[in-house]
């Protein structure tokens, strides 16, 4: 299917080209009205219809400047996330400009007075695109980092292998022995979130003898505690391995399991995913899913330069890598 243009767009809403330029331009203040504005920034979407910004010079060498939404500043990925992407702007003469959306996942509200005329492009992780509507408008180039793949509405996508990050953790738990596993969930319906609980769910799913049981847990360590308790001491054989979605909630998880009196690897195994700094920080150590999130903004902020370039970004997974350390070991029974 063809590349949709501003005339289609004037087409569609029954305007000038020249109208379609000066509202996706956010120039149209004083010139057309706000009904006609609408209506473009309406055809503008129901098209698909994405300026090339470096054909037109519309923005790329005026602003050079990105903005990197997160969910929260609390977890040090985010941060590691912003670094690559600022080393790489910084090697390109742009800036990046780290926006932590209020609503976490939730849509993101523009934190100027209208990020299109203030902007370059977005690059948003581990949210969705929709999310982004009311920062980005119909123009603004959108890239997304670790989020879903089949939501066309962004530019380009990075994803890390997190379904072999999981395969690698849940074989390796499988190698030791174990045989009753926890699953400690994120209590965050992402889509990243999902692809490591299915990813679980698969390499358990056939093996002999081998049972899955999953707790919904918040992101945070008080949370993931009690939500650790609440599966630890519920009827039936206890665990002999938990699998985290994330080094927060492991922490929080391996505080549940001391507090019920139990020993960690001895009695428990605790496996947690991203390896961030709180993974060496807690007594034993964290076996977990190292995630390469430098590389990550890095690879983010090469392909919001390759967007408005015009040309095709880079698109297959970057890899993950199990740490084994103290926090796992063969089951005791």
């Amino acid at each position: 299917m063809a590349r949709p243009t501003s005339k289609d767009v004037a087409h569609a809403a029954g305007v000038s080209q020249a109208a379609v330029s000066l509202v996706l331009g956010d120039k149209w203040r004083g010139r057309v009205s706000e009904t006609t504005a609408e209506r473009v920034r309406a055809a503008a979407r129901d098209l698909g219809y994405r300026p090339n910004l470096a054909a037109r010079n519309l923005r790329l060498g005026s602003t050079r400047t990105a903005l990197l939404v997160v969910p929260a500043l609390t977890n040090d990925f985010f941060a590691r996330v912003y670094t690559g992407a600022a080393r790489l702007a910084a090697a390109h003469d742009f800036g990046v400009v780290l926006y932590p959306s209020p609503d976490g996942i939730g849509p993101a509200k523009d934190p100027f007075a209208s990020a299109r005329s203030a902007l370059d492009g977005v690059i948003a992780s581990s949210m969705a695109a929709g999310a982004l509507a009311d920062i980005r408008g119909a123009d603004l180039p959108l890239v997304m980092l670790d989020s879903d793949p089949a939501d066309t509405t962004a530019a380009a996508h990075v994803n890390v292998d997190l379904a072999d990050g999981m395969r690698q953790m849940t074989s390796y738990l499988l190698g030791l022995g174990h045989r009753r596993f926890l699953h400690l969930a994120a209590d965050v319906d992402s889509w990243t979130f999902a692809v490591r609980a299915d990813a679980i769910a698969q390499s358990v799913h056939g093996v002999p003898d081998a049972t899955l049981h999953t707790q919904r847990a918040p992101l945070s360590v008080h949370g993931a505690r009690a939500a650790a308790e609440r599966a630890l001491t519920a009827p039936g054989p206890r665990p002999t391995a938990v699998i985290c979605d994330d080094d927060i909630i492991a922490a929080g998880a391996c505080k549940g399991v001391r507090r019920l009196g139990l020993r960690i690897p001895e009695d428990i195994s605790v496996a947690g995913f991203d390896d961030l700094a709180l993974s060496t920080a807690v007594d034993p150590e964290l076996t977990t899913i190292r995630m390469p999130a430098e590389l990550v903004g890095e690879r983010g902020m090469q392909a919001l330069l390759h967007v408005l370039e015009g040309k095709e970004p880079e698109s297959d997974a970057l890899p993950v890598e199990l740490v084994v350390r103290d926090s796992t070991a063969p089951p005791a029974s």
